[in-house]
């Protein structure tokens, strides 16, 4: 999947004037690309236009609009997007009450390296986290990681064929697996080209 270049971006005010618009468009899309793992860890598959979206209200909020900044911003989301060979995936952990999202994030650290793809009968996937940045330490993790799951060629060829797609998480305090439903193979499938 290709990089975003400048160019593939709406200056701030064409961003202004297709916000409603193209907002409404990227959480249509995000739908079949959001997957729940148990009742308290979502992950966003990344694609071009998520990160995209991200990339523009980045821009907005911070204002954003000479060569250099923008630049930036491109150097520090591009990363996220798949390219090919490999899934890519924000993964949130949510518990909306803030004492026991604490809690958990202490009881829950390095989850984010627990996490597999399980792809027909193929040996699972575990995710790589966190590549740009340690987002946990010795005593919690974070509410936010990123993901790479890198598949071999059996893996892409097997996942594209439409074979069974799973998530699994095996975490001392956390487990869950779940299948992802027909719309999400579809979109995540075409990553993999």
């Amino acid at each position: 999947m290709q990089k975003l270049a400048p160019t593939d971006l709406m200056t701030l005010e064409a961003y202004a004037r297709e916000r409603s618009a193209f907002r409404a468009r990227v959480l249509e899309h995000k739908q079949a690309r959001r997957v729940a793992l148990g009742a308290h860890l979502t992950l966003l598959f990344e694609d071009r236009l998520t990160i995209q979206y991200q990339v523009q209200e980045m821009l907005r909020i911070e204002r954003i609009f000479e060569p250099a900044g923008i630049a930036e911003e491109l150097g520090a989301y591009n990363p996220l997007i798949p390219d090919g060979a490999n899934l890519k995936a924000t993964l949130l952990i949510e518990y909306p009450d803030p004492d026991v999202r604490a809690r958990k994030l202490v009881e829950l650290r390095g989850i984010e390296h627990d996490i597999a793809l399980l792809v027909g009968d193929l040996a699972p996937v575990t995710a790589i986290a966190d590549e740009d940045m340690q987002r946990s330490n010795d005593t919690k993790t974070a509410a936010v990681h990123f993901l790479r799951f890198e598949l071999a060629p059996a893996h892409a060829a097997t996942f594209k064929r439409g074979d069974r797609v799973a998530l699994a998480v095996d975490h001392p305090a956390y487990q869950g697996k779940t299948t992802l439903e027909a719309a999400t193979r579809a979109a995540l499938a075409a990553d993999l080209d």
